[in-house]
């Protein structure tokens, strides 16, 4: 199960959409007093993923 991984192209918008999301869902569970690191990590690995050209 953990040792497939899926590659996804998504456009800047979307990039960002995801990473507000992100956002807001840590910012929720911050004030819920819960753990934030998986959400953390998951915000780093979408803000810094590589940009490719794909043609369509």
């Amino acid at each position: 199960m953990f040792g497939n991984k899926v590659k996804i192209y998504i456009t800047n918008d979307e990039q960002s959409i995801m990473a507000q999301a992100l956002i807001d869902m840590k910012n929720e569970l911050h004030r819920q007093g819960r753990y934030t690191d998986c959400v953390d990590d998951l915000l780093i690995k979408v803000i810094s993923a590589k940009k490719k050209k794909v043609r369509v």
